[in-house]
C-alpha cells in the first residue's frame, strides 16, 4: 500500500461511519457502500466529490413526524377589552372592605413595606404589581396577619376590616373573613368534599354532619367553577385532580365560609394557559360578591383582570389608581418605565 493510501484510508473509514449513522437517524438503512476502485482511491478529487443522489438530504417522505400536543378542549381566547369593561361595569365599586393607613412592615432592621395607604372595595379587583422583592407579597400577607408568623416581622400603622382593626380580631376569625389562595395549589390529603368542608367544620362549635355541610360545599364548588367536573367524584382524593382543578378547589375552600376579601398570591403562575384563563374568568365573577386582591408579575394579566392597580417599588407605593390610568397614563416616571418594560 502506498503512503498516500495509508493516509486516505482512515479518512474514508470515518466518512463511511458518518454516512451509516445518518442513514440510521433517518430510518433508511441502505446496502453497504460498494468497494471503491483503486483508480478512484488514487484520485484526491474523490474526497471532495459531489454526493450521489442516494446520499443527498432525505426527501419529504423521510422527515421525522411533527409532534403535536393534544388537549381536551379548544383554547378559549381572552375576552376583548369591551367585554371585560362590561363585566367591570356590572360589578361596580361597592362598600369599602379594607383600609390601610400608613402601614409599614420591617423584617428586623430591613424595611419591606413603607407607609402604604389605600382602600379595597367590594366589587373590585386590586392588582399589586412590581418587580420581585418590592414588598407585594409581604403586604398581601399582612392583610390577614400571616406576616406575624415570621418572628422578625414588625408592623406599624392600621389595617381596618369593615372599620374594625384586624389586630382586635381572633386570627381564625380574621382568616375566615379575609381568605387567601397561594401561588402553588395546596389541597389537603383528603377527599374533594372534605377539602371544601374543612373550613366550615373548623368554624363550627360542634362537628356538623355531612348532609348539613353538603349545600354549602356544593355552592362553593359551583362558585369556583369546579362542580360540573367533580360532581360524580366528590369522595375521590383531591390530589388526583389536575393543577388547574386543584387551584380551583383551593379557591372553593377559601370562599366556602363566605369571606369579605379574597387574597390571591400569583394564583396562575404554576398553571397552563387554559387553566389560567379559567381562573381569570372566575376572578371576574367572584368580584361581584367580595373584594379581590391579586399579586401578579404578569402585567398583561393585571390589565385583563384588575379594576385598580397598585405599583410598588422597593417597599414604596409608587402609584395607585385605575387599571386604565396606571397602564395608559401613568403619573410617575418609574411606573411608566415599569409598565413599558424598561425594567422588571
Amino acid at each position: 500500500m502506498s503512503p498516500e493510501e495509508m493516509l486516505l484510508d482512515p479518512l474514508r473509514a470515518e466518512m463511511d461511519r458518518e454516512e451509516e449513522n445518518a442513514r440510521h437517524r433517518h430510518g433508511r438503512l441502505t446496502h453497504a457502500r460498494p468497494e471503491t476502485s483503486a483508480a478512484a482511491r488514487d484520485e484526491p478529487a474523490a474526497l471532495s466529490r459531489e454526493p450521489a443522489a442516494s446520499e443527498q438530504a432525505p426527501g419529504p417522505e423521510t422527515v421525522p413526524p411533527v409532534r403535536t400536543i393534544v388537549i381536551d378542549r379548544e383554547p378559549v381566547p381572552a375576552p376583548p377589552p369591551s367585554e371585560r369593561a362590561s363585566v367591570r361595569a356590572l360589578a361596580g365599586a361597592g362598600p369599602e372592605r379594607l383600609r390601610l393607613e400608613e402601614v409599614s412592615i420591617n423584617y428586623g432592621a430591613k424595611p419591606a413595606v413603607k407607609s402604604v395607604s389605600l382602600s379595597i372595595h367590594q366589587g373590585e379587583v386590586l392588582a399589586l404589581i412590581g418587580p420581585s422583592g418590592c414588598g407585594k407579597t409581604t403586604l398581601l400577607r399582612t392583610l390577614n396577619r400571616l406576616t406575624e408568623l415570621t418572628p422578625s416581622a414588625a408592623r406599624a400603622g392600621r389595617i381596618l376590616l369593615d372599620n374594625e382593626d384586624i389586630h382586635e380580631l381572633p386570627d381564625t376569625t380574621l382568616r375566615s373573613r379575609v381568605a387567601m389562595v397561594f401561588q402553588q395549589p395546596n389541597p389537603f390529603p383528603m377527599s374533594i368534599f372534605d377539602n371544601v368542608a374543612f373550613a366550615l367544620r373548623e368554624q363550627s362549635r360542634k362537628r356538623p354532619r355531612r348532609r348539613e355541610l353538603e349545600p354549602l360545599v356544593l355552592d362553593a364548588l359551583r362558585r369556583a367553577g369546579l362542580y360540573d367536573e367533580v360532581r360524580d367524584d366528590l369522595d375521590a382524593p383531591a390530589l388526583r385532580l389536575s393543577g388547574g382543578q386543584q387551584q380551583r378547589l383551593c379557591i372553593a375552600r377559601a370562599i366556602a365560609p363566605r369571606p369579605e376579601v379574597l387574597l390571591m398570591d400569583e394564583p396562575c403562575s404554576a398553571l397552563d394557559p387554559i387553566s389560567t384563563n379559567t381562573i381569570e374568568k372566575l376572578i371576574g365573577e367572584l368580584r361581584l360578591d367580595l373584594a379581590v386582591v391579586v399579586v401578579t408579575h404578569n402585567l398583561a394579566q393585571a390589565q385583563r383582570i384588575a379594576d385598580k392597580v397598585a405599583f410598588m417599588y422597593l417597599g414604596d407605593l409608587v402609584e395607585f389608581g385605575s387599571a386604565e390610568q396606571v397602564f395608559g397614563e401613568p403619573r410617575a416616571t418609574r411606573t411608566r418605565d415599569y409598565v413599558t418594560g424598561a425594567f422588571g
